[in-house]
């Protein structure tokens, strides 16, 4: 590969909402450009997290240079512990907060002394081989978050995620349009951009309107006051600690991360609160309900976070009458059914919910239209890429970015995996890297839980287990003990015995006196003949009855 060729390759989040990262390979140099993580679907049983499959960044261990982080959410650092030992432990380099988030990971792994972690500022400069990085201070939910303009071999390409124009952010920090409009006088080769609130007409309201919103829910509120909001949203858990002073209440964090992430940006200074205003659990008892504020995880229905166990009565904090919750985050696309659920029960337990749009109490991080065209208007790259989005989303941002007078050919829609080449000026799509799902399960980690464990699992989960125990003669394949059934998920055992007497006698029927052989009966039953019988067999007449297409598991014993 020619060493002023650029080859742009998403390992992750095109096409999709969450695992981000993108390698940028020049000759023998690797950039990485973020490594985060993706919340399963529903169908997606017994997994965790989905992380950015890195099968090419491990043949090409050495020509890795670093890891930029851009800031500090889960869907874009939260594969950093699981990634960084299989491709040789480069360094990462990230803002302040982003490597304070980052910390806890590595030392949960054990991985702390293995990983050089390197300090980055916005406005600052770094080198990395032939990449000359720059970040850029860039508003979002999350403070420290930050964008970089990097220079390459084949021109400067700019790398645009998870942001908005807020001018009046919590923060007081807002995305620096100035150096996004010095970028533009650059002539940049590509935009890497977020697009996920692409279908969004207008601008995207700044957090301040969250303040608004808390401020009148608190002056009503007779009881306590219970906020959910995502663990990494700083900003948010800034805006309750400051309505939460004003009202003179107390705010106590609930959930481990969102107890840790809390404790981290207060020691470093992103958060701010007058003494004595955010307490411990064990120190509620101490003060009247109408003096108390919670800040939790849990906006998003997960069954372990600490809402879904507070409305499920399973947690130290109960939700009673007067609780006042706040759902400060939109569902995830996926997770609508597990939030109402959720809501439901807080309102069965007596609990005022406010959630929903109409309520003002979240609002995105992520550009809307018309700040989208503002930023292509100021920086004019030569080629678009977006990303971060669905790829509904892509399209639509292709036809905004066409209809500001991008030739449709310089707007390129990839799919994870694809590769993207630059050269002289001029890109497209030349291939794709081989990716998948890299799946989380417990300790379980890829290899161990496949896409055909995947399947076996949703077929377990649509159409249950039968497993049949069979003794045969290995000599005739006659059936010397059972077939004994054991089915779940199928039918009732209890109420279906003529079924199953049924099938076993199907089985009984397809064994007794087959050979697979001379017909002497001398050492010729196959064993899997046997086990392939049973499937065929009882597979058949199931389906037959039910309609269904249970697993069905031959345990045969030979005698």
């Amino acid at each position: 590969m020619a060493t002023d060729r650029l080859r742009v390759i998403p390992l992750g989040g095109a096409g999709e909402v969450g695992r981000n990262c993108w390698a940028l390979e020049c000759g023998d140099d690797i950039l990485i450009l973020d490594m985060g993580v993706m919340f399963p679907e529903s169908e997606m049983l017994g997994v965790d997290l989905i992380l950015p499959d890195v099968t090419y960044l491990q043949e090409r261990k050495a020509k890795i240079h670093g890891v930029f982080i851009t800031h500090g959410h889960e869907d874009h650092i939260g594969a950093v512990p699981y990634l960084l030992p299989l491709i040789g432990f480069p360094p990462v380099y990230g803002t302040p907060l982003t490597l304070g988030l980052i910390q806890p990971k590595l030392k949960e792994h054990k991985l702390l002394d293995k990983v050089q972690r390197n300090t980055i500022e916005a406005g600052g400069s770094y080198s990395v081989g032939p990449f000359k990085v720059e970040p850029f201070h860039i508003s979002h939910s999350i403070p420290d978050a930050v964008g970089f303009g990097i220079t390459t071999p084949a021109g400067l390409v700019v790398y645009l995620t998870d942001w908005k124009f807020d001018h009046t952010p919590v923060d007081n920090w807002p995305t620096d349009i100035a150096k996004m409009a010095e970028l533009g006088k650059r002539d940049p080769l590509l935009l890497l951009t977020d697009c996920v609130r692409a279908e969004s007409k207008g601008v995207t309201p700044s957090e301040r309107v969250i303040s608004q919103a808390f401020d009148s829910i608190f002056t009503i509120a007779q009881g306590r006051v219970i906020v959910a909001t995502f663990a990494s949203n700083i900003s948010r858990v800034q805006q309750v600690i400051d309505t939460a002073d004003a009202y003179g209440r107390k705010v106590v964090p609930a959930g481990r991360s969102m107890e840790n992430n809390v404790r981290i940006a207060l020691e470093m200074g992103y958060l701010h609160a007058p003494d004595g205003v955010v307490i411990r659990a064990s120190q509620m008892a101490e003060y009247p309900d109408d003096q108390m504020v919670i800040v939790c995880t849990g906006s998003q229905g997960e069954p372990m976070a600490a809402l879904a166990r507070m409305a499920n009565r399973d947690h130290n904090i109960k939700i009673k009458p007067g609780d006042t919750v706040v759902l400060s985050a939109s569902p995830i696309p996926g997770n609508e059914v597990s939030v109402s659920r959720v809501i439901d029960n807080l309102f069965r337990l007596g609990a005022e919910v406010i959630y929903g749009q109409d309520q003002r109490v979240h609002v995105s991080g992520h550009a809307a239209q018309e700040e989208l065209k503002m930023a292509l208007s100021m920086l004019r790259p030569r080629y678009v890429v977006p990303f971060h989005g669905d790829y509904r989303h892509m399209s639509i941002y292709k036809k905004l970015a066409t209809s500001m007078g991008w030739p449709a050919a310089n707007v390129l829609m990839p799919e994870t995996g694809v590769m993207m080449e630059f050269e002289d000026g001029h890109g497209s799509i030349t291939g794709k890297a081989p990716v998948g799902m890299i799946y989380v399960d417990g300790t379980a980690i890829g290899g161990d839980v496949t896409n055909a464990v995947m399947r076996d699992r949703q077929m377990l989960a649509k159409d249950g287990i039968l497993m049949v125990v069979v003794s045969v003669d290995r000599q005739t394949g006659r059936v010397v003990a059972g077939p004994d059934m054991v089915s779940r998920g199928i039918v009732h055992m209890r109420q279906s015995t003529d079924l199953l007497d049924t099938a076993k006698q199907r089985v009984r029927d397809a064994l007794d006196g087959r050979t697979n052989g001379n017909g002497n009966g001398a050492n010729v039953m196959d064993m899997n003949f046997v086990q392939h019988k049973i499937k065929d067999v009882v597979g058949e007449y199931l389906y037959q009855q039910t309609r269904r297409r249970p697993m069905v598991l031959p345990v045969v014993m030979e005698v």
